[in-house]
C-alpha cells in the first residue's frame, strides 16, 4: 500500500508527541502541526481506517504495528538528515525543516550513503 507524504507527517508527529507527552490527542496534532481541527480529524478517521492507528473512547490515539513502523523509519531518516544538515553548519531550526521536506523522496540508496557519510564523520569527530 502506497501511504502519502502527509499521512507519513501526522504518524511522524503522532510518534514525536507520544516520546514527549506520553499520550496524543488529535487536539495536540492541531497544535504541533498547525493545520485545522477538520483537516486532523479527517485525517486521524483515514489512518484508522486504514489500520495506521487506534482511537480509545477518551481520543487517546495508538500507533498500531504497521504506523509505528512507518513512523519511526520517517523520523528516522528525519533525525539523520537534520544531523547531516547541522554539519554542514546549518543552525537546528533550519536543519529539521528542510530535514522534514527531504525526508520522504530520497531513494533507499541515497539515505543508505548519507547514513554511511555521516556515521564516518561522525566517527571522525570524535577522534579528532
Amino acid at each position: 500500500m502506497v501511504i502519502h507524504e502527509s499521512a507519513e507527517d501526522y504518524l511522524e508527529s503522532i510518534l514525536v508527541l507520544q516520546q514527549r507527552r506520553g499520550q496524543v490527542r488529535s487536539i495536540d496534532i492541531v497544535n504541533e502541526l498547525g493545520y485545522s481541527k477538520p483537516s486532523v480529524s479527517i485525517a486521524m478517521k483515514k489512518l484508522r481506517e486504514n489500520g495506521y492507528i487506534s482511537m480509545d473512547a477518551d481520543g487517546i490515539i495508538t500507533l498500531n504495528e504497521s504506523g509505528m513502523e512507518i513512523a519511526s523509519r520517517v523520523y528516522g531518516r528525519h533525525t539523520t538528515l537534520a544531523k547531516l544538515f547541522i554539519l554542514l553548519g546549518v543552525t537546528p531550526e533550519v536543519a529539521s525543516e528542510d530535514a522534514c521536506k527531504v525526508e520522504h523522496d530520497l531513494s533507499e540508496e541515497t539515505f543508505g550513503c548519507i547514513q554511511a557519510y555521516l556515521k564516518k564523520m561522525l566517527e571522525e569527530q570524535k577522534e579528532g
